[in-house]
């Protein structure tokens, strides 16, 4: 792995300043004519466009795929709290966070599901403004109950509504359930704030390891690292830092992925139904391999890849 010394304060508040050393709006984009404005809310000023709102008051900007998708299990917070692989991977973005980008004022999470990530986030920066957005507007519900204070917006990832707005931005296994993953790449690059900010991102990585529960799960790929580095510099970044992880575990996945042949025999409640001495037992193990990562070994191979990119 790359090291750096993170983007200090002072490179924020710099990339923050135009030519005349004034301040630049956080600039939101209007679906209806694609004017970019400030505000607080979401009216346009110029064609008064404002998306739907939901019943919980939360932005809608793409209710046709709330609608399309079948519903987010509004359980899946719980089930993630306390399962080994979600804890650990947890720890790794809270780690990248802290070293890359400590002096980070706000972050916003593609694909927050119920928030799980988010509220680790808010433990440890708790005066960082977090955003959070989702296809499943019923998840943002979840998600606003169990993340104090974040804003959320049910949204389509190849299309965000702002422009220049964000410290970081954070997409955990997300981009594989999109074919357009380069848009996204972009979109997010588009609504970053500029040469200080970045985006961090888990994927799941070798499509050797593909199977029934990658199917089940509606990935469209699992990643490289190479195409994952690809695809990130053509959007217009420039990697900080990259390596698997997972990868103590990675002869266990193999095993796993070779019990169900078809989605007909797939169960996809088995991996939260985990005896508790065997998830502590993973989770120890990940934690360790984590020690590695910390001190700056890029692992070659693994169940899945972290990368950290900051903005060309």
């Amino acid at each position: 792995m790359h090291t750096c010394r993170g983007l200090s304060e002072e490179r924020l508040v710099a990339a923050d300043k135009d030519v005349v050393g004034e301040y630049k709006a956080f600039m939101k984009i209007c679906f209806g004519c694609q004017n970019r404005y400030e505000s607080q809310g979401w009216s346009c000023p110029q064609c008064h466009f404002a998306p739907a709102l939901a019943s919980d008051g939360n932005p809608l900007f793409a209710p046709y795929l709330a609608e399309q998708n079948e519903g987010f299990p509004t359980t899946r917070y719980n089930e993630e709290s306390g399962n080994f692989w979600f804890r650990a991977r947890n720890r790794l973005i809270i780690w990248a966070l802290r070293k890359y980008f400590p002096a980070m004022k706000n972050f916003f999470e593609v694909g927050c599901g119920t928030g799980y990530v988010l509220s680790g986030i808010r433990k440890a920066f708790p005066s960082v403004k977090l955003y959070g957005a989702e296809i499943y507007s019923e998840a943002l519900t979840v998600a606003a109950r169990n993340v104090n204070g974040a804003e959320m917006l049910q949204m389509d990832a190849t299309r965000i509504p702002y422009e220049g707005e964000f410290d970081v931005i954070g997409a955990f296994d997300v981009l594989e359930h999109i074919k357009e993953d380069e848009l996204v790449l972009k979109q997010i690059h588009q609504a970053l704030r500029g040469k200080a900010s970045g985006v961090i991102l888990t994927v799941p990585q070798h499509m050797s390891l593909w199977s029934v529960a990658d199917e089940y799960a509606c990935h469209v790929r699992r990643y490289s690292r190479a195409e994952l580095a690809s695809k990130l510099t053509n959007s217009g970044f420039h990697i900080i830092a990259m390596t698997s992880f997972v990868s103590s575990l990675l002869p266990l996945m193999y095993l796993s992925r070779l019990k169900a042949k078809s989605l007909k025999d797939y169960d996809p409640t088995g991996e939260f139904q985990i005896p508790f001495i065997l998830n502590r037992a993973l989770e120890a193990i990940l934690i360790a391999e984590q020690t590695a990562i910390r001190a700056g070994v890029s692992l070659p191979v693994g169940g899945s890849l972290l990368a950290i990119a900051a903005v060309e």
